[in-house]
């Protein structure tokens, strides 16, 4: 599967997602046919179309990236997503 193919795979994964439905980036890597390909997955996400609810993936820790922490717990919290200390106590596929 080349990279794009895997974009894409990716960013239809993500436009599924329902409001307060989180995934962390080895759940959409087995999703998308690539098991063990979450750092792909991460790389995928990166180049997101406008509008994709990229907020709802996650690392595995639930930890929300420092970079991203508060915009990314806002949109969280703004669907009903439990984020405590920078950390998704809630949510899942």
């Amino acid at each position: 599967m080349s990279g794009s193919e895997l974009a894409a795979r990716v960013h239809a994964a993500v436009a599924d997602l329902e409001p307060g439905e989180v995934v962390t980036y080895g759940e959409l890597a087995v999703e998308v046919g690539r098991p063990g390909a979450a750092r792909a997955v991460g790389a995928a996400m990166r180049t997101c179309p406008e509008g994709l609810p990229w907020w709802r993936v996650v690392p595995a820790s639930g930890r929300l990236p420092d970079h991203l922490v508060t915009r990314q717990a806002a949109l969280l919290v703004a669907e009903g997503v439990a984020v405590v200390d920078g950390r998704v106590l809630a949510g899942g596929r």
